[in-house]
């Protein structure tokens, strides 16, 4: 791990983390913010979840938990909900860890919640 940059390690946990989904979002900053695509990679990825305190389950069980009580980030959301589920997170626990924020963040931001991971559902369901 010290041999690499931030950049191979936190392309790496992307892809082990996100597949495609990330890949996607890479893209998506091409036109505009490439830097900002690096950025990403390097420090959420490269550094943050790099990290050996917590297993990728529990990372993403969090970033659910707390997309959800922002309230304002569903494209980002589904990303996660999708990650979470590509790291071993049970369709069960993302929906009740979404609930459990109506608790924090109030019953729009659940609900809203809710209807991204219907979504990510209805779509992991087609392929």
């Amino acid at each position: 791990m010290k041999n690499e940059s931030r950049y191979e390690r936190g392309l790496a946990k992307l892809r082990e983390i996100d597949g495609k989904a990330g890949e996607h979002v890479l893209e998506s900053l091409d036109g505009i913010a490439p830097d900002f695509a690096r950025y990403l990679i390097e420090f959420p990825f490269g550094d943050i979840y790099s990290r050996p305190g917590l297993d990728l389950k529990s990372r993403e069980i969090a970033v659910v938990a707390a997309l959800t009580a922002l309230g304002n980030a569903a494209p980002q959301l589904k990303v996660h909900i999708q990650a979470a589920l590509n790291v071993g997170v049970t369709r069960t626990e993302i929906v009740e860890t979404i609930m459990q924020m109506a608790v924090y963040a109030g019953f729009p931001a659940a609900l809203n919640g809710l209807a991204a991971a219907k979504e990510v559902f209805a779509q992991q369901a087609e392929q």
